[in-house]
């Protein structure tokens, strides 16, 4: 008690320190004045003082006189509700169902939520469950303004009660489970609020919080503003009360008029009275909704606002059947369905105080599927027939069969199946729990007649009156091409049990009127060939040094010459001295097998034509050309010379046979840094190659293992490098040694290097000096010597000019500036690229893999 006089006596102080002035912060909510006030009276404060630091921490009068109004209602020392209480804060009472969830779930009861230390306990725990979306108090805590209680009201419904929620996230939900007209108060866009901007109605009574408005001008100037008492008057100064409690705005204008008139009887004075802001009414809307309870509403709303008020019907209510009771009696009885389909929004009724929506349970519910516009669960009401279902559903869409329907029925014992006919749509009755069915249209025509082939307009046409035979269907397809074969046609007829049958037509006799005309059915085709369709034209073909190789139709009176113009012409490295033909043989009427399989011609062009040979020869279907490729055409072959020689760059080869001497003095040798010992050649494998080393790759997995060659991760590479000694090739052109050169080929001469670099299963990876005389072992203690996995055994150098050599004794003779000592290691880290490039110092392909296998084995 003591909490609810010291805060109605702060909301005083509010209007009495006239503090509108002072700029508020940002808004606080209600949970927060609450325990701001409960802070600032344990500490002793002033409540003058409290009220300014409320409006400087962003609370507003509106908020705090509405909060005190809520403590006014509550009962005393309980911090529970009564029902005013319930009502006055916008919410509605749990039942029992939902108080025995609350119980389980532990969640805070409408009471509870009051207090403002559990508010702010299950705020919390919300916002956490919401991913941090913060949630105000007065979310819960609705104002009487239905503006804003609408989205609050349905949020707190979801949270404690479980009612309403939306569907799960990605979950579908099918049009055609949905019952018709059902989510029209749950829609955000449709609030159904009234408004309240405009004439007040001649039919508005006023009651006890309605704001009367009465102004007066002319000789007397004076505006009165009075609020309709609870007993129905309203206050006039120098006057006193005048009733007026469900008084029309028309008689309530004509009573206070003929009071006023007492004081102010001059005729130049008027008076004029209007309604100003409107009373709150409450209403119960009870039955199957989604969350039945009281509601405080504007005074112009009627019954679908508080349907939407109170989230619309449940599973099981009724839109067809909504009663208003009013002082114990029925009212109104309205029908959403009329306003959905109709607009008919005059049945929707004004509410008045203590007015009680009642949604009771439907009494059918009939579902359509199939050709229909708008397939889904209808209610219906107990008489309305299947007319009035089909037009509720849209009626049928293009497609449907609408001779007949379907329906399901449950008769109580079993299932059952009645089919209504077209004309008793108006008679036959629905049933709660029909299920109509409305099926497609045949698929067939059943006037369709059709043509093909060698027509003008090929196509599907009406057999009527007016085309009903052979000859009126080529008629209609604009005749026939040139190309049609006149002395057999086909018709392909349907019989009536479904089957199909030919008919020979001849065309050219009805055509000429020497044959009958034949008449046409439904579904009949008529195919004319063409002459092209039963003859094989065949092809011609033409192979080599022609710019546009391939395959031709041919055609008659094709020749030589033709068939070479239509491929794009002869290419420069044409040889026009030797082009063949081969013919295919063949002998329709031949009876023995032969020995010959084709024959053959050779011709002699110039410029496209025969000059040796049957000028214009004349090809046969499926001949096959052959342009040879001249013997004496070459393209330029270039290699790459780069490094330390006089002039680098690229040299086109002279011969096939040119080798690596001739190409290096033409380069104007190496010059005077030039390290020739330890120059290489880098090589494009061609296929043959490519293949190769394909091969190596494959008998390594077949003696080794997939799993052991996949971890070497073994590459062929396109590129690879030639061990040469261009030392010996220079010092004698023409030997071995002077390896003979191929397009491509990139001939690298370094400077001198005087490193040795120490590789593999060593202790730490070197590159050191060249030192003669030195032998391996003195290389690799530079490294830190071998390391615990390493095959001393297999160590091998690989030189600057790509060439590989076992290590053999100490090694001092081998090892020469800028080459690489390379130590296995038993991990198998085979380096293959490495290996390969190394391939053509072993004598021979087999001596290599041999190799390779010994090094991974051991």
């Amino acid at each position: 008690m003591n909490m609810r006089k010291q805060f109605i006596g702060l909301a005083f102080c509010l209007l009495a320190c006239g503090a509108t002035g002072v700029k508020a912060q940002s808004q606080m909510t209600d949970s927060q004045v609450m325990q701001y006030v409960q802070q600032g009276l344990q500490q002793g404060k002033d409540e003058k003082v409290i009220a300014l630091e409320l409006l400087q921490q962003g609370a507003t009068q509106e908020q705090i006189l509405r909060l005190k109004e809520t403590y006014q209602q509550t009962q005393t020392g309980t911090g529970g509700l009564n029902a005013s209480s319930e009502e006055g804060l916008g919410l509605r009472s749990l039942n029992s169902r939902q108080r025995v969830v609350n119980r389980k779930e532990n969640t805070p009861d409408n009471n509870d939520l009051l207090k403002s230390e559990n508010l702010e306990k299950y705020l919390k725990k919300k916002e956490a469950e919401k991913g941090g979306q913060t949630l105000r108090s007065d979310q819960y805590l609705m104002s009487d303004e239905m503006k804003e209680s609408r989205l609050k009201r349905q949020e707190l419904e979801m949270r404690l009660s479980g009612v309403g929620e939306e569907p799960a996230a990605g979950e579908e939900v099918n049009p055609e489970e949905q019952v018709f007209g059902r989510n029209i108060f749950n829609i955000e866009n449709l609030t159904f609020e009234p408004n309240n901007n405009v004439a007040t109605p001649s039919n508005y009574c006023l009651g006890p919080g309605d704001e009367v408005i009465v102004d007066i001008w002319g000789a007397s100037q004076t505006t009165i503003r009075e609020e309709v008492s609870p007993d129905g008057y309203v206050n006039i100064s120098d006057l006193g009360p005048v009733y007026v409690n469900n008084m029309t705005m028309d008689e309530a204008r004509r009573v206070l008029k003929g009071e006023l008139k007492k004081i102010y009887a001059d005729a130049e004075t008027h008076i004029q009275v209007t309604l100003g802001n409107i009373r709150t009414i409450q209403v119960n809307v009870m039955g199957e909704v989604r969350a039945p309870g009281s509601y405080v509403l504007s005074s112009f709303s009627t019954v679908f606002h508080a349907l939407y008020a109170s989230g619309g019907v449940s599973d099981i209510g009724s839109l067809r059947n909504v009663k208003v009771s009013r002082a114990g009696k029925v009212a109104a009885t309205l029908d959403v369905y009329d306003y959905i389909m109709n607009g008919r929004i005059q049945d929707d009724v004004r509410l008045q105080d203590g007015d009680v929506v009642i949604v009771p349970a439907y009494d059918e519910l009939v579902k359509v599927t199939g050709k229909v516009k708008r397939p889904m669960y209808y209610e219906m009401k107990e008489g309305e027939t299947m007319a009035t279902l089909l037009e509720y559903a849209g009626g049928f869409m293009a497609d449907a069969y609408k001779k007949s329907v379907s329906v399901q029925r449950k008769n109580g014992r079993e299932y059952s199946v009645a089919t209504v006919d077209e004309i008793d749509f108006s008679a036959f009755r629905t049933m709660d729990g029909d299920v109509v069915t409305v099926d497609p249209i045949l698929d067939r025509f059943s006037n369709r007649l059709e043509v093909r082939g060698a027509v003008y307009h090929p196509g599907f046409f009406e057999l009527s009156g007016s085309l009903n035979t052979v000859r009126q269907l080529v008629e209609k397809a604009d005749g026939l091409l040139g190309d049609a074969f006149l002395s057999r046609a086909v018709l392909y007829r349907e019989r009536d049990n479904m089957t199909k049958e030919v008919i020979s037509v001849d065309i050219k006799g009805i055509l000429d009127g020497t044959s009958p005309d034949l008449a046409l059915q439904k579904n009949d085709i008529l195919y004319i060939p063409s002459i092209h369709d039963l003859k094989d034209l065949g092809t011609v073909k033409i192979f080599g040094e022609v710019n546009q190789p391939g395959e031709y139709t041919y055609a008659d009176h094709m020749c030589l010459e033709d068939l070479v113009i239509t491929a794009g012409g002869l290419k420069e490295s044409a040889s026009t001295v030797r082009v063949d033909i081969s013919r295919r043989i063949h002998d329709p009427k031949g009876t023995e097998e032969t020995a010959k399989v084709g024959e053959n011609f050779t011709f002699h062009l110039k410029d496209g034509f025969v000059i040796d040979g049957e000028p214009g020869f004349i090809l046969a279907p499926y001949d096959q050309v052959y342009v040879r490729r001249s013997p004496s055409f070459s393209e330029q072959k270039n290699v790459s010379v780069q490094g330390e020689v006089l002039y680098e760059g690229e040299y086109s080869l002279n011969t096939k046979s040119e080798r690596l001497s001739s190409v290096i003095s033409r380069a104007g040798g190496v010059n005077m840094f030039a390290y020739v010992r330890g120059a290489k050649l880098l090589r494009v494998a061609n296929q043959e190659e490519l293949k190769r080393m394909e091969d190596v790759i494959r008998m390594i997995r077949k003696e080794i293992g997939d799993n052991e060659v996949n971890t070497l991760d073994l590459k062929v590479d396109s590129m690879f490098t030639v061990g040469i000694d261009l030392e010996e090739a220079l010092a004698n052109p023409g030997s071995d040694a002077d390896i003979v050169l191929r397009a491509g080929d990139v001939i690298q001469v370094p400077e001198y290097n005087n490193t040795v670099k120490i590789n593999g299963a060593v202790m730490l990876p070197n590159t050191v000096s060249f030192i003669k005389g030195k032998g391996v072992d003195y290389y690799l203690s530079q490294a830190g010597g071998y390391s615990n996995n390493a095959k001393k055994k297999q160590k091998f150098i690989i030189y600057m000019n790509g060439q590989v050599a076992k290590v053999k004794g100490s090694g001092k003779k081998q090892i020469e500036p800028g080459c690489e000592i390379v130590v296995p290691s038993k991990k198998r880290n085979i380096n293959f690229a490495t290996l390969m490039s190394g391939a053509t110092s072993f004598t021979s392909l087999a001596t290599m893999l041999t190799s390779l296998v010994a090094i991974l084995k051991n």
